[in-house]
């Protein structure tokens, strides 16, 4: 028999508006030469410190901007502004996640006009923000040694949207048990196309790999977008 009545499934009716607002705000900063990109991680994985080095190695080079985004605090963006690169503070009132109005409405209060490269530092969850397309040209996630190689397998979407894994706090490795190999090899069968870099954030080692990666996918935006 029948339903009498309508059945609207409201997840995918959001994702598909927030995506087409993730593709308008992408357009637009590709048109103003601005590199965004969305950095995700756990909590505690080191996404401050990884940017904070990550600025000192391109700000002589590139006009750097960040948008710290927390549920609270402003702790992270006095730490990035040590480092002299642009930065403002999102408060998300509680959402574990940033969307593409959001990221928008930040970007807007911002003025990020003249930056070469933008960074989001996501909220600290391996869950929600895979969800939500913010409008980023590259999505880049962290995991550290001290939570484990299995992460894959427990949160496959963040893997499978991400076009770079960064494998940090290397220095750890000795004393968590750690397989580099099955953990690689569980995100790249979620993504074959994933590039994973090991580094360490508080030793600086493996970041001559990342900054090149880095820069690579910037060089390349920057001469299609002449």
């Amino acid at each position: 028999m029948k339903n009498q009545f309508d059945i609207m499934e409201t997840k995918e009716r959001i994702l598909a508006e927030q995506n087409k607002n993730g593709e308008d705000l992408r357009d637009e900063l590709t048109k103003k030469g601005i590199f965004f990109v969305n950095l995700m991680a756990s909590p505690g994985a080191g996404k401050t410190t990884t940017l904070v080095r990550t600025i000192n190695e391109l700000k002589e080079r590139y006009k750097v901007g960040v948008m710290e985004a927390d549920v609270d605090s402003d702790v992270d963006a006095k730490t990035i502004s040590e480092t002299g690169a642009r930065v403002i503070q999102l408060h998300t009132g509680g959402s574990c996640h940033m969307d593409a109005d959001m990221t928008g409405r930040g970007i807007d209060s911002f003025d990020a006009d003249g930056l070469d490269i933008l960074f989001l530092e996501n909220i600290g969850n391996l869950v929600c923000p895979a969800e939500f397309d913010v409008g980023a040209h590259l999505k880049v996630m962290i995991l550290s040694v001290p939570e484990g190689d299995d992460k894959p397998l427990k949160y496959p979407l963040m893997f499978e949207v991400s076009d770079i894994m960064l494998i940090n706090k290397t220095d750890t490795a000795p004393v968590f048990d750690f397989d580099f190999e099955a953990c690689e090899e569980r995100a790249k069968k979620l993504n074959p196309d994933i590039e994973i870099c090991k580094i360490s954030a508080a030793t600086g080692d493996g970041f001559d790999k990342w900054i090149e990666t880095l820069t690579n996918r910037l060089e390349v935006f920057k001469e299609g977008n002449k």
